[in-house]
């Protein structure tokens, strides 16, 4: 999960005082003796927080783990959502500062098969299928995000925590029916030829097959795409003549080349206008279709001519 050639400074762990994280940390400190370092986030939503980070602080003071409290504030918008981006921004920069090799986190199986319901409801493609990922990066960072718990069940990890005479701590928000997330959990609970593990398994697969299509697109990248400076700027000539999911990775980083960010839904849609040869525009970019004879192979290739979208005059 974290090789040993890889490993450059302790292994960070986000640790919330639930039972999944305290798991986290007692079999991280387990394997790891010396070399692991704890955080725990406040995102300043409930008062029970400070007594849920005095609890962990408190397991780490008896185990000799360097503890770190962090204190977050949660913009507005979608609660949950918010909460994530504003934690991993703090979680990012402790891990820099504090130097660890990588961070890591509690997520288990029962996330992995919440996760791929949620997304399945949502109608979301292959790179959200794929679920929780076992290896990353901290969102805007450069730091190594590794999930080392992905084949647990949760149950397991609750029997770690009781084994070590621990008495973990409960988020009320993880039953709140109010958020989709814990609406999966109950329907899973209440049915039980909906195997988590089985789900999890499901994800891994749809993550291995997405890793191939992230192969394949780089190649398409590497291969397909053309650089052209010219006097209005750069512009990048794609000879797009692969599956769809391809096309849409390379349309994506072409756009990101060019200044532009877009989803995966925007870039699908271009690449179908363009498909139709109908000029598409997205995130500042301009892509216009076109045809032409590659003498290499001497057949007629669809070609893709993307470059910074002319302003707009205004009268």
């Amino acid at each position: 999960m974290w090789p040993e050639e890889d490993r450059d400074g302790p292994l960070g762990l986000a640790v919330s005082g639930g039972p999944d994280s305290l798991a986290l940390m007692l079999l991280a400190g387990e394997a790891l003796p010396g070399a692991v370092a704890v955080a725990s986030v406040d995102h300043g939503l409930r008062p029970e927080a400070a007594g849920e980070i005095a609890l962990v602080e408190a397991a780490c003071r008896e185990r000799d783990i360097p503890f770190t409290a962090l204190k977050i504030e949660v913009a507005r918008g979608n609660l949950q959502a918010r909460a994530r981006e504003a934690r991993y921004a703090a979680l990012g920069h402790w891990a820099r500062d504090a130097g660890c090799g990588a961070l890591a986190t509690a997520h288990h199986a029962d996330d992995q098969a919440e996760t791929l319901l949620m997304r399945l409801a949502r109608g979301s493609g292959l790179s959200g299928l794929a679920g929780v990922r076992a290896h990353g990066r901290v969102p805007g960072s450069d730091i190594a995000l590794i999930r080392p718990l992905l084949g647990w069940r949760k149950a397991d990890l609750e029997g770690v925590v009781e084994a070590c005479g621990l008495e973990a701590a409960r988020d009320p928000t993880n039953e709140d029916l109010a958020f989709d997330r814990a609406r999966v959990r109950q329907h899973l609970a209440e049915h039980d030829w909906l195997d988590a593990q089985a789900l999890a398994a499901s994800a891994d697969h749809l993550a291995e097959a997405w890793r191939a299509i992230e192969w394949y697109a780089q190649i398409d990248w590497e291969e397909m795409v053309h650089r052209e400076d010219e006097p209005h700027g750069p512009t990048f000539r794609y000879y797009a003549n692969v599956p769809r999911a391809i096309q849409v990775e390379t349309v994506r980083r072409i756009v990101a080349a060019l200044g532009g960010q877009v989803s995966r839904a925007e870039a699908g849609r271009a690449a179908d206008r363009l498909w139709r040869f109908e000029n598409a525009s997205l995130g500042g970019v301009l892509g216009m279709p076109g045809t032409e004879r590659v003498e290499k192979v001497g057949v007629e290739m669809r070609v893709w001519r993307f470059r910074p979208e002319p302003a707009r005059r205004v009268h």
